[in-house]
């Protein structure tokens, strides 16, 4: 029961914003709707899926070079394929993809799970150092549209950071009441997260930093591209500023937090951020679509013949 409702709910989310998006439309905005996405300009589409792509294969590579002070080897191939069926997986299960992919590592290459999940954590980490550097610079750059919005809703940021850093505290206190209990499992336990832990290390052990650090920035340039170039795939928001762009970035990481591969969600959300920019809602939207809809067709594409392949390419080996 437990499994499928953290399948259910993130679906039925996404369901109900999808159904809230089309049923506050008049039937002239979905006209518009459609009419804004079938004449959407495939060519800039197109290359913001190169782009995309380009952004999964330098995440491939990047892997590998935290694996490799851990003592094991990771073919190109398999990491590449195992990073497309993660954002598969994760389509259907929110956050199932990091495990998805520590288990074809360990399936075939051979590498303990916990140690390549470790990797990956590490991974996560770094990511997010990068998704906070991107909100800043979106807050920075949009400072005075931002302000004026919080001063009209009555929103008072500190308060939320505040909330934030006390229920961080909360879970560290409960995480070191249990370390310190006898109990079986919490052994069990601690010695799955030490091996993660190791895994986690590698970063520091890896002899090519430099191009680790390269690819992490390579990768977060590419997931804002791939915004930017869609632009020019609609008139209507040709002249959209690179400030506007990261801060639909930023609502667009909400949304993939919000239901499964942000499903329903990443639409609104991007329709919602243009909104601050004197976009018009239906315009927004469009462009969201646009986005998810390429962005999700390329990785069920790909995740799916990379879920079929593996079992072949690791036969080669």
């Amino acid at each position: 029961m437990t499994k499928a409702l953290k399948i259910i709910i993130p679906l039925g989310i996404g369901a109900i914003l999808v159904w809230y998006s089309l049923s506050s439309a008049t039937p002239e905005e979905l006209k518009n709707l459609w009419e804004l996405i079938a004449n959407a300009d495939p060519f800039w589409i197109s290359l913001s899926l190169v782009i995309g792509l380009l952004s999964h294969i330098s995440r491939a590579y990047r892997w590998r070079y935290l694996v490799t002070p851990l003592g094991y080897s990771s073919r190109f191939g398999t990491s590449f394929m195992a990073v497309m069926v993660g954002y598969l997986s994760n389509l259907g299960v929110p956050r199932s993809g990091e495990f998805f992919r520590a288990a074809t590592l360990s399936n075939y290459e051979a590498i303990p799970f916990q140690k390549s999940l470790g990797t990956i954590i590490t991974e996560r980490v770094i990511d997010l150092v990068m998704l906070l550097l991107i909100v800043l610079l979106a807050f920075v750059f949009n400072s005075q549209v931002l302000s004026t919005y919080f001063l009209e809703q009555q929103i008072k940021p500190l308060k939320i950071v505040y909330t934030l850093f006390v229920g961080i505290i909360i879970m560290g206190v409960g995480f070191l009441i249990i370390k310190k209990l006898n109990i079986p499992f919490v052994e069990k336990l601690r010695q799955f997260v030490l091996g993660i832990y190791e895994g986690m290390l590698s970063v520091f052990k890896m002899k090519n930093k430099s191009s680790f650090i390269a690819h992490t920035v390579f990768i977060w340039i590419a997931y804002v591209l791939m915004l930017y170039v869609v632009k020019f795939s609609m008139p209507e928001i040709y002249d959209l500023s690179i400030s506007a762009v990261l801060m639909v970035f930023v609502a667009g990481s909400l949304a993939m937090m919000t239901s499964n591969g942000g499903f329903g969600a990443y639409p609104l959300f991007v329709g919602l951020a243009l909104l601050l920019f004197g976009v018009e809602k239906t315009v927004g939207e469009a462009y969201g679509w646009i986005i998810w809809g390429s962005q999700t067709l390329m990785n069920i594409i790909i995740g799916g013949l990379s879920f079929i392949l593996l079992p072949i390419f690791s036969k080669k080996k």
